[in-house]
């Protein structure tokens, strides 16, 4: 369809530039095409070799040594200015478009490139229909020489991300060819460009703004956008310019010029009312003047034909209608009384449009969509009419006339208009005669169609332009198509399509290093083709997954090794057995008890084994380490105490280690304990108080001094004494209570209690049975009497053969036995002999029978 109109293929490229020559000469609408092989393109992304292949799916393997693109040379400005000319919409069929000349718009002009020659980023804020798009084109002309790269003009129409921005920029500044250079090398190109960027339809904010303005800090941005558009942030420095509406004399001005002639009163009353209703907006007195002309040519005013004679054939009536002033409704929306005045070509574009989506396909795709091999004439008459408004390198409808159209009726065959449009473009994207950057100037056409159309027709078309998008290197349309068509392709059942696009889908993401959707998407795309037993396609599936592993096994970032640090020096032992920290990779210096037991990377021998090798030197000790290490971590019972010394003499290993820290209280003792008193001195502290930090020390500590170390084995020989002392107490008293009396007491059968006399003197002649060594006289005593006997008098005793341990004169010794600990003091229950025969008797009048042990209380 390129062809039909006999255009060669250099005219129906408004991309130019990078499109690959194609053959000049024109082809007749009935020569079918020249059969060629499919079309695949080699492609450079990032650090990737991209095959693009519409019958496989496309291939990708990392670039080979010695294969990497060259650093791009920026383009020359006769470059720029053809780039420049290929952006700009096509030149229509028919005659000359009227230009229409900006007014009232000086001022506005003069500061925005007053500020753009400073540097500054402005942001032009104006409502659809301002004339926003004819003021660029007016700066464009005076900012030519003020930058080193030119101006660079973009559309930021449908674009939420900077990034295809950036792209778009690149392409448009740098000489490349098949070339999209990964997000790393697109910014560092990119901030070396040095340009005046006009940016119309911008539709984007905020923090997406602000990357796209850090990414380019040498340029100077024009930003149009509708006021509805987020605002940038507070921190991007940006000037606002707003652009309102003409006043009632420049309304009248437009209006004469696009009407061509002088305004009557009548006219001028009707402008100067639809100025107050349409606040002044250019495109209303655009359209205005068009419904003026299309008055002029109903009421013949134009040419007098008044003395000719109506033909035979002629349908226009003798008599002439005249036809009024439209309404000041159908001023304000005049979108249903012009498209009602048009020819029926046009009005067959307008449906077209309204299925699209608001997007006009390309005048050259209208004569198969319509039917009408004139049809391309009808762009140039809807432009006129003010219906069409020129964005990027295409035409879409006027803002606010999609709306008007579809409640007249416009919209009801969408369905079928889009289901054309989607079989037209499948043949067109498909043919071989069609390069790729003439498919992606038509990408928003191309989408919408696939939008309304049905599953079948939406596979077919995806499937044919998915390839030409990929190889035009614009892979946000890529993308989006790829999405469609898979979402298509599963409600038709068609799985090896959806396999495909799911292939497609993650070598796209793997272009873009998104390693998780490409993984995701590969093993979807691998799965369907296994099921499918596609081998060629699962292998090419196999291999992109493969670069995908790769990838993320050289983006890993290395694990570090397992550093924890040591428990604090106060902190509490979770349970009396041993517990596993881990043990800083570098040597640290103790500086308390507890942290020089946790981080010590050696265990030291038991008390036992300390005893027996206390002889030993340092270096023996040294080479000890590793078995008393795997003893240590062997074990999950108790661990001996951490030697300090030990652990210091020990280097630290590079890695991480797991050692077994004992929680029971480590002395702070610098060698191993060589007498018994240094061995009761760690067994029983004398204060079981953790000792406080203290500062550190050197890992080899001083010996003591000689007169500690006597003080030291006198406090032990003292203890060792006393121990001894209470160990034969205990043993004479267990054997003293174990043996019976020699003899035992007379007791008297009279019932009168008799007191013993305290004036009597002992004369230690009377019998009495001989109470053992350990064990003292003593009477029961009543409740709050002492237990020790009456001072001056002795009891009586009788003869013994054996001699008495205690001095006559001395008090009798006590027996030795441990207090009671329980939570009932129960007194311990001695036998003692009483001293005379009537020493004890119970209240009751009843006597001890004799010759029977009398005990104590």
């Amino acid at each position: 369809m390129d062809r039909t109109q006999g255009r060669t293929e250099q005219h129906e490229q408004p991309t130019g530039g990078s499109a690959p020559a194609a053959p000049t000469a024109p082809a007749t609408p009935g020569t079918p095409a020249a059969a060629g092989p499919a079309r695949v393109v080699s492609l450079t992304a990032g650090g990737f070799a991209l095959t693009v292949n519409p019958v496989d799916g496309s291939e990708i393997e990392p670039l080979r040594p010695g294969t990497e693109p060259a650093r791009p040379a920026k383009r020359d400005p006769a470059a720029r200015a053809s780039r420049t000319a290929a952006a700009r919409p096509p030149v229509l069929p028919g005659p000359a478009a009227l230009v229409r000349p900006l007014h009232a718009r000086e001022e506005e002009r003069e500061r925005l490139v007053r500020l753009l020659g400073r540097g500054r980023s402005v942001r032009l804020t104006g409502p659809s229909g301002s004339g926003r798009s004819a003021l660029l084109d007016a700066v464009a002309d005076r900012c030519a020489g003020l930058a080193p790269d030119g101006v660079v003009r973009l559309s930021g129409f449908g674009q939420q991300q900077p990034g295809e921005l950036l792209h778009a920029l690149y392409a448009t500044v740098y000489e490349v060819e098949r070339e999209r250079p990964g997000r790393v090398e697109l910014l560092a190109r990119v901030r070396e460009i040095g340009a005046v960027v006009l940016l119309d339809d911008l539709e984007m904010g905020g923090a997406a703004l602000d990357e796209l303005m850090r990414a380019t800090p040498e340029c100077a941005y024009l930003l149009a956008a509708t006021p509805d558009t987020r605002a940038p942030s507070d921190d991007s420095h940006i000037e606002e310019v707003f652009l309102g509406g003409l006043g009632k004399a420049d309304c009248l001005e437009l209006l004469e010029a696009g009407v061509g002639r002088p305004l009557t009163d009548e006219e001028s009353a009707w402008a100067g009312d639809l100025r107050f209703a349409s606040e002044g907006l250019p495109l209303r007195f655009v359209q205005a003047a068009a419904l003026l002309r299309q008055r002029d040519e109903l009421n013949h005013s134009d040419e007098d034909d008044e003395e000719e004679e109506p033909g035979v054939f002629e349908e226009r009536p003798r008599d002439a209608v005249h036809v009024p002033l439209p309404t000041l409704a159908e001023g304000a929306a005049p979108a249903e009384l012009l498209a009602s005045r048009v020819s029926e070509s046009a009005r067959a574009a307008l449906r077209i449009a309204c299925a699209l989506g608001g997007e006009l396909p390309h005048h050259a795709h209208l004569p198969a969509l319509v039917g009408d091999t004139h049809a391309d004439t009808a762009v140039a008459e809807l432009l006129a009419c003010g219906l069409l408004t020129p964005v990027g390198t295409r035409y879409r409808l006027a803002a606010g006339v999609a709306r008007q159209l579809e409640e007249v009726g416009y919209g009801d065959t969408a369905s079928e208009e889009a289901r054309t449009a989607a079989r037209h473009y499948a043949w067109w994207t498909g043919h071989a005669s069609v390069v790729p950057e003439r498919v992606a100037a038509e990408a928003d056409a191309v989408l919408a169609a696939l939008a309304g159309a049905d599953v079948v027709a939406a596979v077919l078309l995806a499937r044919t332009a998915a390839p030409a998008f990929a190889a035009s290197l614009h892979w946000e349309a890529w993308e989006r198509v790829l999405r469609s068509g898979a979402e298509a392709a599963r409600k038709a059942g068609e799985v090896a399509e959806q396999a495909y696009f799911h292939h497609e889908l993650g070598v796209l993401a793997l272009c873009e290093e998104r390693l998780d959707r490409a993984r995701a998407e590969l093993e979807t795309s691998i799965g369907l083709r296994g099921a499918l037993a596609d081998k060629r396609g699962t292998v090419a599936g196999r291999r992109a997954l493969a670069l995908v592993v790769d990838r993320e096994t050289a983006g890993a970032a290395v694990s570090p090794p397992l550093r924890l640090e040591a428990p604090a020096p106060g902190a509490p032992a979770a349970a009396p057995e041993a517990v596993t920290v881990a043990t800083p990779t570098t040597p640290t210096t103790p500086t308390a008890p507890a942290e020089r037991g946790a981080a010590a990377p050696r265990v030291a021998p038991s008390a036992s084994s300390a005893s027996s090798g206390s002889s030993a030197s340092s270096g023996s000790s040294a080479s000890s380490v590793p078995d008393s290490r795997a003893a240590s971590e062997a074990s999950t019972t108790r661990v001996p105490p951490v030697a300090p010394a030990a652990a210091a003499a020990v280097p630290v290993s590079a890695e991480a280690v797991t050692r077994m820290t004992p929680v029971v209280p480590v002395t702070a003792r610098s060698e191993t304990p060589t007498t018994l008193s240094e061995v009761f001195e760690d067994a029983f502290p004398l204060d079981p108080k953790p000792a406080p930090p203290t500062a550190p020390r050197p890992a080899a500590a001083p010996a003591p001094a000689p007169g500690r170390r006597r003080l030291v084995l006198l406090a032990g020989a003292g203890a060792l004494a006393v121990v001894a002392l209470g160990t034969v107490v205990s043993l004479a008293l267990s054997s003293s209570d174990s043996e019976p009396p020699a003899q035992e007491p007379a007791v008297t059968s009279t019932p009168t209690v008799t007191a013993p006399d305290p004036t009597v003197a002992n004369s230690g002649n009377d019998p009495a049975p001989e109470p053992p060594v350990s064990a003292p006289p003593a009477a029961t005593p009543e409740p709050g009497q002492s237990a020790a006997p009456t001072p001056g008098r002795s009891p009586v005793r009788t003869p013994s053969r054996r001699p008495s341990s205690t001095p006559p004169n001395s008090a009798p010794p006590t027996a030795v036995s441990p207090s009671p600990t329980g939570a009932q003091p129960t007194p311990t229950v001695t036998e003692t002999v009483t001293p005379s025969p009537s020493a004890t008797t119970t209240q009751t009048g009843t006597t001890t029978p004799a010759g029977s042990p009398v005990t104590g209380g």
